[in-house]
């Protein structure tokens, strides 16, 4: 059993990854119905948080259908990142969550994110002031390294838990790799299989089909799965990889109706939590993902782009279903 603090996640928990743009609550929804066992919030702006920024502070938002879940923060300055934590706790996550990874230029080249992996100590010292400054488990998200060349991704484990935190993710990417080339899993499991670590390692990156998170669980020894990417548009991949893991058999793939539904309730969170303008607009990014793979679908993915009401919507996704089942 994979356990945070109090927190219980069975044998072999599927993490949702956080995701700028991505991981928001509507999005959450449809993944903790797929089967996530436990999500993050995108990244939240530490200056934000204290400077009280509208959407910082609305990246805070959770639901008890959601949990448990962890409010992710960033930044560059210790002061401003333990401050940030403890408005992240007054929001009641499960846990706080320390983006040790992003690899943008305007988070990792001003020293956060993957930046910080440039000075291991003061990574140390800032997560044990976090680690103190609240009273929820800390974790870290983070990368390998900052480029090949600097891959210290054992002694980062072993002072991040010496700072307190009590579990840790790894994406197998360095910070100069980006989202390019293939997941190096053998560091994590270096990681995983060190004498001294005791806390839940994490893995992430690539992960894509169910034969592969068996592949990599089994491998790799990890205790448990991270999906990011794979997820977008496609939810279904945490109950294929649950299928998969408890029969050894390969899900079929969601049916139209089941797209359509799922894409639906996705809309409906999306306009619930920011409205119905905002969030139509925001539901855009997502309908080339939930629509990929289905014949001449792209006049509809393009009306869809374009409609400004629920209305509109609804009318073309019956079309694209009469359409498809009369195909």
């Amino acid at each position: 059993m994979v356990q945070i603090g109090n927190i219980l996640l069975g044998e072999f928990p599927l993490l949702l990854a956080p995701m700028e743009d991505v991981s928001d609550p509507p999005f959450r929804a449809v993944c903790k119905e797929k089967g996530a066992d436990l999500m993050y919030t995108e990244f939240i702006s530490a200056e934000g948080l204290i400077r009280e920024a509208d959407k910082s502070v609305k990246k805070l938002d959770i639901y008890d259908y959601e949990r448990p879940i962890g409010i992710q923060i960033f930044g560059e300055k210790i002061e401003s990142m333990r401050e940030a934590a403890g408005i992240a706790e007054a929001a009641n996550p499960a846990l706080i969550d320390i983006n040790y990874g992003c690899p943008v230029n305007n988070v990792a080249c001003r020293g956060a994110g993957a930046g910080i992996l440039l000075d291991l100590p003061k990574m140390q010292a800032m997560t044990a002031e976090i680690v103190k400054r609240v009273s929820l488990p800390v974790t870290v998200k983070t990368r390998l390294g900052w480029d090949i060349n600097s891959i210290k991704i054992v002694e980062v484990a072993l002072r991040l838990q010496e700072a307190g935190i009590q579990a840790l993710t790894i994406h197998g990417r360095t910070r100069q790799q980006m989202y390019k080339g293939e997941a190096d899993w053998s560091y994590i499991a270096a990681v995983k299989n060190h004498p001294d670590i005791h806390i839940p390692i994490f893995g992430n990156g690539d992960i894509d089909i169910p034969q592969k998170a068996w592949e990599y669980k089994n491998k790799y020894g990890v205790d448990g799965i991270m999906i990011g990417r794979a997820s977008i548009g496609y939810p279904w991949i945490f109950q294929e990889i649950k299928h998969f893991f408890k029969t050894g058999e390969q899900l079929p793939p969601p049916d139209l109706q089941e797209r359509i539904v799922t894409l639906q309730k996705h809309l409906y969170h999306a306009i619930q939590w920011k409205g119905e303008r905002t969030g139509i607009i925001e539901m855009r990014r997502h309908y080339t993902n939930y629509l990929k793979g289905l014949p001449d679908v792209k006049p509809y993915r393009q009306m869809l782009v374009e409609a400004s009401s629920v209305v509109a919507i609804e009318a073309i996704l019956a079309e694209l279903v009469d359409k498809l089942m009369a195909a």
